[in-house]
Formats: structure tokens, sequence, C-alpha cells
């Protein structure tokens, strides 16, 4: 055997020849490496500097977002496209949509709570103006950088990792595999449980399913920071066991945590979990009524070709 046939041999299982990058599994190892230095250095950062709440907390989210774009751009060797920020006709409208809908599935759970008496009103108009500003901040802030992070990075690697098993095949192995990881990176959480976990596993699949039928993530990202914001903010429950200084309509859990979640929050209950259910349908329902010209009759849906189809940066120069 010769040399280069040796050397081709043993890069091979690191090395994909024909896209010019490291293959998948070692490129989510990078990946890997580089936001937890990302949190490591803003949460010392946030210390050092005596940064006071919510930059402190902040801090650390954007230098994982940060770790995520250095991964994608120089070991991924991707354009920022692949992550799905992409700036083209409807992406505001998608946007728009997934805000929307966030809103509405968090009052569907208060309205369902309050009607069975599983919810009763402990206070309105709870906190400070400020109180209000910081906590907003923290969920736009969120939002964006566990959706960069968890499909825009982590989805879109394990989808093209696995092409060679057929489009429908490597998305479904991706949309499962980033929906563990997200529910995973919450099990730490205060009050978390088996069910916490599998509650926010489905919330990972709902948004990832909305990534995977756009091509982009400004609806997963909408869905995300309003399911946050109104499940915090505007009712006062506790988002993902972390509790809440602010709200307009304080409501205070009291029938069984297995519908409302407890002192975790609704997706660890029936009632969040049918939420995401709903809201995964409804992602399906907005996606045919958009690629329908808006006249309500959709063409149907579809795997997006780009979540498996990198566009990466070195074709520019070819192009």
């Amino acid at each position: 055997m010769s040399r280069r046939r040796l050397r081709d041999r043993l890069r091979y299982p690191v090395w994909n020849d024909a896209e010019r990058r490291p293959r998948a599994p070692l490129r989510l190892c990078v990946a890997l490496v580089l936001v937890g230095l990302g949190v490591l250095g803003g949460g010392v950062s946030a210390v050092v500097l005596g940064l006071p709440v919510p930059a402190s907390t902040v801090l650390p989210m954007l230098a994982v977002a940060g770790a995520t774009l250095l991964s994608a751009r120089y070991v991924d060797r991707r354009r920022l496209s692949d992550l799905g920020l992409r700036r083209e006709p409807g992406w505001i409208a998608d946007l728009a949509a997934g805000l929307a809908l966030g809103v509405l599935l968090q009052t569907l759970i208060a309205a369902v709570g309050l009607a069975a008496g599983w919810f009763r009103v402990a206070g309105t108009l709870v906190g400070t103006a400020a109180g209000f500003g910081s906590v907003l901040l923290v969920f736009l802030v969120v939002g964006v950088y566990e959706e960069l992070l968890s499909r825009g990075l982590l989805l879109v690697n394990v989808a093209e990792g696995l092409r060679f098993a057929g489009e429908r095949v490597a998305v479904g192995a991706a949309l499962a595999v980033s929906s563990a990881v997200f529910g995973l990176l919450h099990a730490g959480n205060p009050g978390s449980s088996l069910a916490s976990t599998l509650g926010i596993t489905l919330a990972g699949a709902f948004l990832g399913v909305g990534f995977v039928l756009t091509g982009r993530l400004s609806f997963p990202v909408g869905v995300h920071i309003s399911w946050n914001a109104a499940q915090g903010l505007l009712y006062g429950f506790s988002v993902s066991g972390l509790g809440v200084d602010a709200a307009v309509v304080d409501l205070e859990p009291t029938g069984p945590t297995l519908a409302t979640g407890g002192s975790f929050g609704p997706e660890a209950g029936l009632l969040g979990m049918s939420a995401v259910l709903l809201g995964t349908l409804a992602t399906g329902a907005w996606v045919r009524y958009r690629d329908g010209d808006g006249d309500g009759i959709g063409t149907g849906i579809g795997i997006d070709p780009r979540v498996t189809t990198p566009a990466l940066r070195w074709h520019e120069r070819e192009e």
C-alpha cells in the first residue's frame, strides 16, 4: 500500500475531502470544547468584573453564542445562512408568527388551568419596570443563543453527518438528538424531574420542527422568546424551574403537579406538553398557509433541503 493511500485511509474517518472540513462528529466535539470555554470565560468575566444582574446572566450566554458562531465559521467552514440566519423574503413573517404562537399557547395553558381550578391568581402587576426589562432582556438572549446552539449548530451537524441514510432519516435522527440534548441541558434546573426533562425534550422537538420546515431560525427564535416571556412575565409561571419576580398576572399552581408542572413550570405537566404538541401542529399549519401564498390552501409541507445541504464558505471563491 502506498504512503498516500495509507494517509488517506487514516484521514478518512475524521476529514471530509469533498467538503474540505472535519467530519460531523469531530466538528461537534470541537464545538463542545469551544462552548465550554465560552461558558467558563463568560462566567469568570462576569465575576471578575462584578457585573450586576442581568449583565452577569447575559454575558455567559453571549459567550456561548460567540463560541457557536466561531465554531460554525472556522471549524464547520459554513456560512451564517447554514445556521438558519437567513435574511430573505418571509423571515420577518416567520418571526412574527413564532412570537404570536408562543403567547397564544401560554394563554391557552393559563385559560385551561384557571377553568379547571388548577391555578389561582396570586397577584397582578407584580414587580418593577426595571425588573420586567431585565427579565425580558434575558429571555431575548436565551431565545437566540439556545436556538443557535441547539438547532443552528447541533441539529444541522447531525443531519449533515447522517445524509448517507437519506434526508428523512437524517433529519429525524437530528431532531431526536438535538431535542434530547436540549432536554438534558435543562435537567439540572431547580425542581427538575423525569417529567420536566421529557417536557423540555418535546419542546425541543417543537422548536426543531419549525427550523426544519422553514430552513430559518426566525420562527423557532420567535416561539422560544415569546413562550418564555409569556410564561414568566405575562402569567407568572416558573420558566424551566426558574422563578420570575415580575408578572402581569401572577398565577400560582394549586392543582395536581401532573397537570400543572408544579414548581418547574408548565413544561413539566400535561398542560405544557399538550401545548407543545398543539404548537407543533400549528407550525405545520403555518408553513402550509405561508407556502400557499396566503390563500389558505398550501401546497404541502416538507423538509427544507438547506438543513442537510451546507453552503460552505469556500464555495464563495469558486462561484
